[in-house]
């Protein structure tokens, strides 16, 4: 061997291949690793910057009878239009308009579905209410009489029953026995509650006549109650069925009552031009099983209701005549300003355009 070549010790090829997988299965596991703390620091941010979603705000909404005015809210609830606005919308029977205003100006129910009539009332007593939209802008009465009554003669000095006093039911009475060439001091006026106690009473004789609207006023037909007079055909203007709420609630609670009315208009909407969803819902709220009956309600709800739930200014003064003791301005009983907000908003005409109705005030 030449002395002058020097040579290296043997390389131990196993153990360098070790050494290197090591290196790298120990640099995999790093790279895992923090690919796991990045995405847990990320969904940590995350969580943080995501509020979680809130429950739906509890709305509770009184009604005077289950009648078809009611119709744009029930179906606003059957379509889910109200949970979409985060609004969970809790119907209530008040059984009588005036006694659902005074549970809404006590604070215990938010809305309310009366007549300008309830609300007169209420402020007359120091509360402060407004209407804030319209279900019915015309009288939708007619008056029944029991057996036997059949002229003006036959019904002075009987009870006529109301379903609470200041109600629709009390006020339209006034009209109707003025037709008759009737005052009030003529009858004995008495609250009977709803309409389906009212009809039970005028059919036994318990009371002379009472006030009914649909479904009632079919039933009362189809059973053969005779109609002393109809105000229906007269197409009244009155401000029938309002939506009511606190004054200062408008102010206050004015986003919570914009999404309310943007859920009952748009119910209305397809209420009125889905007939057969509509009938579904009618039926099934009002507990109507005849065919008939639920044509002619479905019918009259579509004749009298304002696509745009706008409250008529000459329904409200025509209401106000019947009280000529108390404040004949409009703008201490009727608040358009939401409704307005709506229009200008373009909700109007979105809900025109997506309904297939034309416009509309």
């Amino acid at each position: 061997m030449d002395a002058g070549l020097a040579f290296a010790p043997p390389h131990n090829d196993a153990k360098g291949n070790a050494r290197m997988k090591t290196r790298r299965e120990v640099a995999s596991a790093a790279a895992v690793l923090t690919t796991f703390a990045l995405a847990g620091r990320a969904a940590a941010q995350k969580s943080t910057t995501m509020a979680p979603v809130p429950p739906p705000l509890l709305i509770k909404a009184g009604i005077s009878d289950p009648v078809n005015t009611v119709l744009a809210w029930y179906m606003a609830r059957a379509a889910g239009l109200y949970g979409a606005q985060g609004l969970n919308v809790d119907i209530l029977n008040m059984n009588g308009g005036s006694r659902g205003a005074e549970e809404l100006q006590a604070g215990r129910i938010d809305v309310m579905h009366v007549g300008l009539s309830s609300v007169v009332r209420v402020n007359g007593s120091g509360g402060d209410l407004r209407v804030i939209g319209s279900l019915s802008n015309v009288i939708r009465f007619t008056l029944f009489s029991a057996p036997g009554v059949t002229t003006a003669a036959d019904l002075k000095g009987g009870i006529v029953g109301v379903s609470t006093f200041g109600s629709e039911s009390d006020s339209t009475v006034t009209l109707a026995l003025a037709k008759l060439g009737l005052k009030r001091d003529d009858v004995v006026i008495k609250e009977f509650g709803g309409g389906a106690r009212r009809l039970k009473a005028v059919k036994s004789g318990e009371i002379k006549a009472t006030a009914l609207n649909e479904p009632t006023a079919s039933l009362a037909r189809a059973e053969g109650v005779h109609v002393l007079i109809d105000l229906v055909p007269e197409h009244i203007p009155w401000l029938f069925s309002g939506i009511v709420v606190r004054h200062e609630d408008i102010t206050a609670r004015r986003d919570l009552f914009l999404r309310f009315l943007k859920a009952s208009i748009e119910g209305n909407y397809i209420a009125l031009t889905n007939e057969k969803r509509a009938k579904q819902v009618l039926a099934k709220e009002l507990k109507i099983g005849s065919a008939k009956i639920l044509d002619i309600t479905y019918d009259d709800f579509k004749k009298q209701s304002p696509p745009n739930l706008v409250p008529s200014p000459e329904g409200a003064q025509n209401v106000l005549k019947q009280f000529p003791q108390v404040s004949q301005k409009v703008g201490d009983y009727v608040d358009t300003s939401l409704i307005d907000a709506l229009r200008s908003e373009g909700f109007f005409a979105a809900m025109q355009q997506k309904y297939g109705i034309g416009k509309s005030p």
